[in-house]
């Protein structure tokens, strides 16, 4: 939701940040990567108890992957390969991070797996939606847009890592977003494919 509606007005950022890094001779797929390597990190930093810097480290991955799409825009450099990259390594930022408070806090194992479970499933409506729908955006596949996008997503993800020993509700709150996004996905998918 705050992805779809917000994104114009941090444009500005990200695109001095695409200029930095192309600057830089960083191209799009070089930054997914590293936005990767740093989500997965702030999952490992949970882990063993360094939360604030978990959520700035995640807070920066998901800045640089917000950077990634834009530089391959401006250098028409998008791919298909691009797009499978950027997508499968969203979801291993988010299982790191589940991952990582999971561990840390193991009265929350069975909720976070459910939450995991919950985003499998919207990411399968979201992800067989995509190929057969006609792509209507500037995005190299067709984008539904949901209650728990990405900005969203880290919002409830750094709130599980500040809240510690009380994240469990939160847990609980994010599966339900994702679990109405995956219905709001369902439902737009039947509308669109007929």
């Amino acid at each position: 939701m705050l992805d779809t509606h917000c994104r114009k007005y941090i444009q500005p950022l990200i695109g001095v940040g695409a200029k930095i890094a192309m600057k830089f001779g960083l191209s799009a797929n070089a930054v997914t990567i590293i936005a990767m390597l740093l989500g997965i990190f702030s999952g490992v930093l949970v882990a063993f108890g360094f939360n604030i810097l978990a959520v700035l480290v995640l807070w920066f991955s998901g800045y640089l992957d917000a950077v990634d799409g834009t530089i391959a825009r401006k250098t028409k450099s998008s791919s298909p390969f691009g797009t499978v990259m950027d997508i499968t390594f969203d979801r291993m930022v988010e299982g790191a991070v589940i991952l990582g408070v999971a561990y840390k806090y193991s009265d929350f194992s069975f909720i976070s797996l459910i939450l995991a479970v919950s985003i499998i499933i919207s990411m399968t409506i979201f992800l067989t939606t995509g190929p057969l729908a006609e792509n209507k955006g500037e995005k190299t596949f067709y984008y539904q847009a949901g209650l728990a996008e990405r900005t969203e997503g880290f919002l409830m993800l750094s709130l599980m890592i500040l809240l510690k020993e009380n994240a469990g509700i939160v847990i609980n709150i994010f599966t339900a977003m994702v679990l109405f996004t995956a219905f709001q996905r369902f439902v737009e998918a039947k509308k669109i494919l007929k």
